[in-house]
């Protein structure tokens, strides 16, 4: 397997007044094309501002990212949106669905960005609702789903543009185990039968166990293997 992303030598601080916080300290990793990888480690230890650097959020300090072959390090912020928009999907701990919104309109908003025609459009919604076991859902608004059938919302939402990477920050923080279970179950899934390349963050152990690769993270540098 290819390697999708290479973090490399990266360190990223903050500034708050004139103090300066560090949170990743000449930090290197790989993620091979089709691996499903957790980022662990104590609140603090720069879990997701590493996932936030390798999916264009945030910009290193020093150091480089690579994401199949572009250095997004350097990309200018229109020139990162872009790129964001057409190679990662988000998926978050509280959905960031939008209310107003069936669960059809809401999968369908990445794709207004394009040129799909909207019959082309219906046909991708569908299809990923369905393949998240949300078919007979497609009309209802978030308050009249559960939380896990709003995660699987936002997923479907998060693939629904084909990206290449898919980052999940605490997918499962706001579940209860049942519903945990049924959204890991599916991100394996999506990693295993449709090789979508996962990174994600969790302190929970559950939650990395169905990784196939799990690095940890303390004060800002990689521990362990």
């Amino acid at each position: 397997m290819s390697e999708l992303i290479q973090v490399q030598n990266v360190s990223k601080s903050y500034w708050r007044d004139s103090f300066e916080i560090p949170v990743l300290n000449n930090l290197s990793l790989s993620v091979k094309q089709g691996e499903f990888m957790a980022l662990m480690g104590p609140s603090g230890s720069g879990k997701t501002t590493l996932l936030n650097l390798i999916a264009g959020i945030d910009k290193p300090s020093s150091g480089k990212v690579f994401v199949s072959g572009t250095e997004i390090s350097n990309l200018g912020e229109s020139s990162l949106a872009k790129w964001r928009a057409n190679n990662i999907g988000f998926i978050f701990q509280f959905y960031n669905l939008i209310p107003v919104l069936t669960a059809f309109e809401n999968v369908e908003l990445p794709l207004l960005l394009t040129k799909l025609s909207k019959e082309e459009r219906k046909k991708h919604v569908e299809n990923v609702l369905n393949i998240v076991g949300l078919g007979n859902h497609m009309q209802h608004y978030p308050k009249q789903l559960s939380g896990g059938q709003e995660q699987r919302v936002a997923i479907a939402r998060a693939v629904v543009t084909d990206p290449v990477l898919l980052v999940a920050d605490e997918p499962t923080g706001d579940l209860d185990r049942n519903s945990a279970t049924e959204i890991l179950t599916l991100l394996e899934r999506l990693n295993k039968e449709f090789n979508k390349t996962i990174v994600m963050v969790t302190h929970d152990p559950h939650a990395a166990e169905r990784a196939s690769v799990v690095r940890h993270l303390e004060k800002g540098d990689l521990v362990g293997a």
